[in-house]
């Protein structure tokens, strides 16, 4: 396979086509300042976009690094074919109606794939795509408006979306952007690839991925070991969802994961950092280009303004972050550059008493950053430049950025408004090695998404995520018997129980348990809202009257289980997109309400189990919360590991497997339900 570098940074390239767009990629292209040759190519017309034209790909003068393919979809393989054959670096598939339309053109699908067929060892990015925009190597073979400006390195991001990467590239808060690219349907060159490629020229600091679904989990975890390898950071703004995460669920876990917790519990395990929105995409790649990534989320903030402090301390605390108190020698540091008057906390509001003294703010900020931070955040909004001058204003930056230099600690410029840092700015900001973070709300999230693991970490080998079940024909749900029976081999403590196909049967039963007993009606999957459990009964009488209230026709008679500390829901979904997907959280009948849970995918460690169930906001149940009992924490581990050893026996089976609840007592953890749904192949 040719190598991404000479399609992504050619020296020559071909437009075939002479259309609107083709015109455009010409005049983007020589726009953008590429200054090797540009060949358009195309039957009939003499001239597109103010070049001459060549009438076929043979009548060439050379042959060209990178196409652009601007034809309908049957053509655009024909001259795939022709491109591979001449030996074309690479080629970008403008054209829509490929796998992409496969519901409205039955054969879209099969016209993808001769598209490949046809590329043999030659790259194609699309088809149904924009293109590339290089400013480092100043070409755009891109078919309309950008706003990429030369640069000698910087971020690249690679989406699924045209549009967004435009508007992407429009952004006016100082990022470096080098380079985008639109993968479009990835028909043979995936985002994975893309971004190896990327992370590999020495001119890119890290990378921005738009993700709007994973088609591929090991060519993903190539890409976050090549990031691991180079010590380069990626960060993904995710979209969508799938088909999974709408459906109705049977258990509680698929309605709590769906396909959003899958993909966070992929890219947490890759090492990639997760956003929310474009802002923050943009904010993020800031910080990363500038840092390469923050040590923690340890930060310190000053400001003027003591309501900007409170802001900062209240935003800051629902969004990751931390504001240590001042050490000794902050505050005896800090004491000299601004007298007696000023109350010293971080974040710190310094007053205006020093404004319009450098030296003064320079002293301040230098030792504010004397200290074990992540990140020191200086506060500070420009007035409007259309009506204002702000001499003075600059002076904070240049405070900032000596406060930098002289402690090495890294530094950022933070806005109360994203418009409170003007482009030339945000852009002089980058120049002195100060982040510009646009927005308060957005700086903050931003921050907290750029900590990095420790650099041994994020080289740790992890188990390729166990891969999802592919085309399940049909599901079965085992019985609560069953499954109990089932679990209960793989070394998970579950009560003591009798099948009774009759409420009588049930009384005699429930004599031989020994009593209180729980009843349980079959054939039900959520027991407590149906009326179909009933627990603590004492006598037979009790049993029998109780089966005899219930929807069903056979029950199950268990042990009561007493001594309960905390309950959790521990389970475990297929996601077709991300593998299997293992959640825990607070369990019983308030699941969905309190929605407490973390995912991880399977195969998971001991150790990401144990940080799991610890990271619960409802953990300090388990640890003993105002003085009642702690739980055995182990014994939970010791459930969740044996249940993902029944998951990993069962891969090519299993759709899902839920316990809920999942009792935690002083000495153990017990099943007290369980549900499994498995491949149905009678």
């Amino acid at each position: 396979m040719e190598p991404l570098s000479r399609f992504l940074s050619p020296k020559a390239v071909v437009v075939i086509g002479g259309g609107t767009w083709c015109e455009a990629v010409v005049r983007q292209c020589r726009a953008t300042g590429f200054d090797g040759p540009i060949w358009p190519v195309h039957p009939k017309k003499t001239e597109v976009g103010g070049l001459l034209a060549y009438p076929d790909l043979i009548s060439l003068p050379g042959i060209p690094d990178a196409a652009f393919i601007g034809v309908n979809r049957e053509l655009t393989v024909d001259v795939v074919g022709q491109l591979s054959a001449m030996g074309c670096g690479g080629a970008v598939c403008f054209a829509a109606g490929f796998s992409e339309a496969a519901s409205e053109l039955s054969d879209g699908e099969a016209l993808q794939a001769k598209l490949v067929e046809a590329a043999g060892d030659m790259r194609v990015l699309g088809p149904n795509c924009y293109g590339i925009v290089n400013g480092l190597d100043k070409v755009a073979l891109w078919p309309d408006r950008h706003g990429i400006t030369p640069v000698d390195s910087g971020v690249a991001v690679i989406g699924q979306s045209s549009n967004v990467l435009i508007n992407l590239t429009m952004q006016r808060r100082g990022l470096p952007l080098a380079m985008v690219v639109a993968a479009g349907n990835q028909a043979q060159t995936d985002m994975a690839d893309l971004g190896i490629a990327l992370l590999e020229d020495p001119r890119i600091t890290a990378l921005g991925l738009h993700i709007e679904g994973i088609n591929s989990i090991p060519a993903f975890e190539r890409l976050a070991a090549r990031a691991a390898e180079l010590d380069k950071p990626i960060v993904a703004l995710r979209v969508g969802t799938s088909v999974q995460a709408q459906a109705a669920a049977i258990s509680h876990t698929a309605s709590l994961t769906g396909s959003n917790a899958g993909a966070q519990a992929l890219l947490k395990r890759l090492g990639i950092a997760q956003v929310y929105s474009a802002t923050e995409l943009v904010e993020t790649l800031k910080i990363l280009h500038v840092t390469g990534g923050l040590a923690s989320s340890r930060i310190a903030s000053a400001s003027c303004s003591g309501g900007e402090a409170s802001l900062m301390a209240d935003m800051g605390e629902v969004r990751g972050v931390t504001f240590p108190e001042l050490t000794t020698s902050q505050a005896e540091n800090l004491r000299k550059a601004l007298g007696p008057k000023v109350a010293l906390a971080n974040p710190l509001d310094y007053n205006t008493y020093i404004w319009g003294d450098e030296a003064a703010l320079t002293q301040t900020f230098t030792a504010l950053c004397q200290a074990d931070l992540g990140l020191a955040c200086i506060v500070v909004d420009y007035p409007r430049d259309d009506r204002f001058e702000a001499p003075d204003y600059d002076q904070v930056l240049r405070a900032a950025a000596q406060a930098r230099v002289e402690t090495g600690t890294p530094v950022a410029l933070v806005s109360l408004m994203s418009e409170g840092l003007p482009e030339r700015v945000a852009s002089e900001a980058m120049s002195l090695g100060v982040v510009p973070l646009c927005g308060m709300g957005d700086a903050l999230r931003a921050i907290s998404a750029s900590v990095r693991a420790p650099h041994g970490d994020r080289n740790a080998s992890f188990a390729p995520v166990l891969p999802p079940l592919q085309a399940p024909n049909g599901a079965l749900i085992l019985s609560e018997a069953e499954a109990k029976s089932l679990l209960s081999a793989t070394g998970i403590r579950v009560p003591a129980s009798v099948q009774a196909v009759s409420a009588e049967a049930a009384g005699a039963s429930a004599e031989n348990i020994g009593f209180p007993v729980v009843l349980k009606g079959e054939g039900i999957a959520h027991k407590t809202e149906a009326g179909a459990v009933v627990l603590n009964l004492a006598t037979a009488a009790q049993v029998v009257t109780a089966a005899g209230q219930m929807p069903a026709k056979s029950f199950l008679v268990e042990e009561m289980i007493t001594g309960t500390v905390a309950e959790l829901i521990v389970g475990v979904t297929n996601d077709p997109a991300h593998g299997y997907v293992l959640t825990i959280g607070l369990g019983g009948i308030l699941t969905e309400l309190i929605r407490d849970t973390a995912s991880v995918l399977i195969p998971a460690t001991r150790a990401e189990v144990h940080d799991a169930v610890l990271g619960l906001r409802t953990a300090p149940l388990l640890t003993g919360y105002r003085g009642r009992p702690a739980a055995k924490i182990e014994a939970i581990v010791d459930s969740v590991m044996a249940l993902q050893d029944f998951v990993q026996a069962n891969a090519g089976t299993l759709h899902e497997v839920e316990i809920n609840p999942l009792i935690c007592r002083a000495n153990d953890a017990v099943a007290a339900d369980a549900l499994i749904r498995m491949e149905n192949h009678t």
